[in-house]
């Protein structure tokens, strides 16, 4: 095994805490290819750094080289206006004095007028597939007609990663607990499906800036893990290793299960993107004819967080060998049409999706679409179509099912796009690819012997429109084992993540080779290795773990972070950030709002206007690995479950679990947002 790499678990039975560990971070990748964080190391010398002020020791006896830039003047504003927050860790959350934040969907909100409202006693799954779902991850805003103003009315998709089965339920206790799968209902696991997948809901401004959702809508819809079929498209469609007895065409899927992060596409749909689906399939791997593919992702390697298996054949792989293979695709959803079938698009790869970001190249009018695998020592992807976007919508149809996907290969100074093509390089007959349907059911072992570069967790990847700049958030990589430091990241135990950007040659997407450049180095000013994102203020000018970004209607950084339950180790919950990107400022940024224990802010998404901001607030009070006392002396318990969460966010009602929720942020007086 290379340097830099530490054995993934094998245990068929794991503690929650390290199937939460194992979710996103746990590498299965057994690559060779140089990984990010020996080349980081080549390119920026330490005497490059020692001159810039930005290895240890120097950080250690003066004042930061950003604090100082961020101190001066300048002849370039500040990119934002904002008093910001600080760090912390409280039940509630924090914001920016000058902004207001409303809570606009929580978990269980009924979205139509015939649905019951919410009750954690009396939950259904009927119940369930017409009220909001859980775990509330990509934000998309679809404006719809509204007079003079866009942003006064439109369509909110949002994203339903996954369930916190013991704080969805009373009397299951914690995840770790002995037989806790064992306990679910056969009801209650109807209900978590129903609450995986999609929420879809039109929402209004009204004049005194509030929002509020329309249950009477027929926009409103529901898209679940168990009721919602989608067709299959593109080269695997139809694929024998595709099929099930179910569905014995390969063409016709049922639900989707762990949507994260996302995408809108230029003609006006949806992208959603299936991640971490390796654990909702149980069975025996071993001898499996899919062994070497559901091995790379993890099926079989480190347990389950759902009991589906019990109830539902298709979730066990040696009763539906390839049913696995149906999951982990870029799934195209029309909001506009309640009763339009979404399509998984499998041009766009299979793997472990955190989002996908489309954009038009201005060179020749083809899409792009940027991609992250999210997994340590996983890959960053874009997806080129072959044909031009066209300014009629219905003629955008199927163009997605048309074009090359590529993986980078990163060097001290650029990267090239690799082609994920049947018959290029390794990827023929000899190497078990028979097809281009067999190259992207297992995507990443092809990306593995292209020689792909091996990520510190890579989430989302967003393309600027306005600069073509392309914005990669890495996550963090805390299994880079001893041997693998290097002066920009001096320790193989990389706890807090950082953030490049990659540089296409005059503005265009689809070359073959970009430059790329270190923007921010993240984690807290006292950490004992210099950060390159220390703000004015030590108190809320740094994060940790960036995960999902946003480009706002100026043209403006947002970072939203995802710790985990690492956030002891900084001792503040997760929020939003706003990052300067240019100017003396270039790197530093300012908090505008922090999350409640235990949750990760993720989907950020303005209106046209720029005077909204929409992000969710996902898993409230379920991040909270150990007993735990705060800086202001709050003590909140570990193994934290329906009958004993951590906090009580957003209803703080005795005997309402927290709730995942949407959160609309405004300016005080209005104006845009930062």
């Amino acid at each position: 095994m290379r340097p830099g790499h530490t054995p993934p678990k094998q245990d068929a039975t794991i503690s929650f805490d390290d199937a939460l560990e194992a979710i996103e971070e746990i590498p299965s990748n057994r690559s060779d290819a140089t990984p990010i964080g020996e080349i980081l190391a080549r390119r920026y010398s330490r005497r490059m750094l020692i001159k810039m002020g930005l290895v240890a020791g120097v950080a250690a006896t003066q004042t930061h080289p950003l604090v100082a830039m961020a101190s001066n003047t300048g002849a370039e504003p500040p990119a934002f206006d904002l008093q910001g927050t600080t760090h912390g860790v409280t039940a509630d959350t924090a914001i920016s004095p000058d902004h207001i934040p409303q809570i606009l969907l929580r978990w269980g909100d009924p979205l139509f007028t015939d649905v019951p409202e919410f009750d954690p006693l009396k939950q259904t799954a009927e119940r369930q597939a017409g009220q909001f779902g859980y775990n509330n991850d990509f934000i998309a805003f679809f404006p719809l007609p509204a007079g003079s103003n866009a942003s006064d009315r439109g369509l909110l998709c949002v994203n339903h990663e996954y369930t916190s089965t013991g704080m969805m339920f009373p009397g299951l206790g914690h995840f770790s607990d002995q037989g806790f799968l064992d306990r679910v209902s056969e009801e209650q696991a109807e209900i978590e499906m129903a609450a995986h997948g999609a929420s879809i809901v039109e929402v209004t401004r009204g004049p005194d800036g509030r929002w509020q959702f329309e249950k009477s809508s027929p926009l409103n819809r529901r898209i679940t893990a168990n009721r919602t079929y989608m067709r299959v498209s593109g080269p695997a469609a139809g694929h024998r290793r595709m099929k099930t007895r179910d569905d014995p065409t390969g063409k016709r899927i049922l639900g989707t299960i762990n949507n994260c992060a996302g995408g809108v596409t230029p003609w006006g749909t949806y992208l959603m993107a299936e991640e971490n689906f390796n654990f909702y399939f149980a069975g025996e791997v071993e001898g499996h004819r899919e062994e070497r593919n559901y091995r790379r992702f993890g099926i079989g390697l480190y347990g389950i967080y759902a009991a589906w298996s019990r109830f539902h054949d298709r979730f066990d792989i040696n009763k539906e060998p390839n049913e696995p293979n149906r999951f982990g695709w870029i799934v195209e959803v029309n909001p506009f049409d309640p009763r339009s079938e979404p399509v998984k698009r499998t041009a766009l790869g299979r793997f472990k999706h955190e989002g996908a970001s489309p954009i038009v190249n201005t060179h020749d009018g083809r899409l792009v679409v940027y991609m992250g695998d999210d997994q340590r020592f996983d890959y960053v992807y874009r997806f080129v179509s072959d044909a031009a976007v066209s300014p009629h919508a219905a003629q955008n149809e199927n163009l997605l099912d048309e074009g090359v996907l590529y993986v980078a290969k990163f060097s001290e100074t650029s990267l090239v796009w690799l082609p994920l093509v049947f018959g290029y390089g390794p990827l023929k007959p000899a190497n078990d690819f028979h097809s281009q349907a067999d190259v992207l059911i297992e995507t990443r072992r092809a990306a593995d012997l292209l020689g792909a570069t091996p990520m510190d967790r890579p989430e989302d990847v967003q393309p600027d429109p306005r600069t073509g700049t392309v914005y990669v958030m890495l996550t963090n990589n805390t299994h880079r084992a001893e041997g693998g430091e290097n002066a920009p990241n001096p320790h193989a135990d990389n706890k807090f993540g950082h953030i490049i950007e990659l540089l296409p040659p005059n503005g265009d997407h689809t070359a073959d080779t970009f430059n790329w450049r270190m923007l921010v180095k993240c984690g807290p000013l006292t950490y004992e290795h210099a950060t390159w994102n220390a703000g004015t203020d030590p108190k809320s000018g740094w994060f940790a773990a960036p995960d999902n970004c946003a480009i706002d209607p100026q043209g403006r950084l947002w970072v939203t972070t995802d710790q985990g339950n690492k956030f002891p180790q900084t001792d503040t919950s997760d929020g939003i950030w706003a990052v300067e990107t240019t100017g003396d400022r270039r790197a530093t940024a300012h908090m505008l709002f922090r999350s409640p224990v235990g949750a990760e802010i993720t989907g950020p998404e303005f209106t046209p206007d720029g005077e909204t901001l929409f992000i969710a607030v996902q898993h409230p009070g379920v991040d909270v690995k150990d007993d735990y006392t705060a800086p202001d002396g709050t003590l909140f318990k570990g193994k934290p479950s329906f009958d004993q969460p951590a906090t009580r966010w957003p209803d703080f009602k005795p005997g309402i679990p927290p709730r995942p929720s949407v959160v609309a942020i405004t300016r005080k007086g209005g104006g845009k947002i930062g």
